[in-house]
């Protein structure tokens, strides 16, 4: 495993950018970035030609030596470009405004930190949620830059999610969710009536190609399966029927659960995505998806232990039958 040459800093990782690898010198009035075979002349020169609008900020990162090669070597000025070379630095997180829900502890030892996912909070940094995610959050809270999620959960939905706190553990664990060793049981709540008798089992071929905001069915071989069971369902004076589901996921592709329902007829409740989609503002927290990871169970790869992990959050839509429009 190789040692990252800048470490984690405000909880935050670096970024490692690769160089191309080929080309041909840029010379005199040649506008860098122009040709896809240009070698810059010097490594600033290609950040800026990558990133013109950061180009103030680079330059100050690189006169504080913060740029640095895959030995830990500052970058300055005069660093000549090398094809195939690589260069870590810190990019500047964004402006976001503050989640306003928490994290819970579920469980933690000396490999794991278990917890129960606020809906709206991303898994990892990216994109727009970078220090509003669980491992930015749960690093700066503990100290413990290592921390890093064994598996990953839509920035939508709420419930178990396992995160290591050692490197030397993180491969063993994310292996287990790889191999589909770990028995995953999620809830969900729709307003929909489904097309299909239950239980029932959604096997097919799911895409998601970049720069698409759904994911698709499509024809071939299948790639996902869930088992989709009908728990029982209430009345709401808004919603009318309320049916909660519970759903066996056998793969974890990205949106597999929400299209899932939505292709039974019963797309869950507050999903913007399937099975059409409509924008919600990033800081709207009146609705959220009503799909919560309940429970994850495996035999741990270091101590062969049967470990089992179980939410303890419950779906705000979800009206108890004993409780529903009709006893109230």
């Amino acid at each position: 495993m190789r040692t990252p040459p800048l470490p984690v800093r405000d909880g935050l990782n670096p970024v490692r950018l690769q160089l191309p690898q080929r080309g041909v010198t840029s010379g005199p009035g040649h506008v860098p970035g122009t040709d896809e075979h240009t070698v810059w002349l010097t490594v600033l020169d290609y950040l800026v030609a990558r990133f013109p609008a950061d180009e103030s900020r680079l330059r100050e990162k690189v006169a504080g030596r913060e740029v640095v090669d895959d030995r830990g070597q500052p970058v300055d000025e005069t660093t000549p470009f090398v094809p195939g070379g690589a260069v870590s630095l810190y990019r500047d997180p964004p402006v976001e405004s503050r989640v306003p829900f928490e994290i819970d502890v579920l469980h933690e030892d000396d490999d794991l930190l278990v917890v129960d996912k606020p809906h709206f909070l991303a898994t990892m940094p990216r994109g727009a949620y970078v220090v509003e995610s669980v491992v930015v959050r749960l690093r700066r809270a503990t100290g413990l830059s290592e921390i890093s999620p064994a598996h990953r959960l839509d920035r939508v939905t709420a419930g178990v999610l396992v995160l290591t706190k050692r490197r030397e553990v993180r491969g063993r664990y994310q292996e287990l969710f790889a191999r589909r060793r770990v028995v995953k049981t999620y809830e969900a709540v729709s307003a929909g009536q489904p097309d299909v008798g239950l239980p029932h089992v959604v096997r097919n071929r799911v895409v998601k190609e970049r720069g698409v905001l759904q994911a698709e069915i499509v024809s071939g071989e299948p790639n996902t399966e869930t088992r989709i069971e009908m728990l029982d369902q209430c009345t709401d004076p808004v919603q009318g029927v309320l049916r909660r589901f519970r759903l066996y996921p056998r793969t974890g592709k990205i949106h597999q659960l929400r299209l899932h329902m939505a292709s039974i007829g019963s797309p869950i409740l507050n999903d913007n995505f399937y099975p059409s989609f409509y924008d919600v503002a990033p800081d709207d927290y009146a609705a959220p998806v009503q799909l919560l990871a309940r429970s994850l169970a495996f035999d741990d790869p270091v101590t062969g232990r049967r470990r089992e992990f179980v939410s303890r959050r419950e779906l705000a839509a979800w009206v108890p039958p004993e409780q529903s429009a009709g006893d109230r």
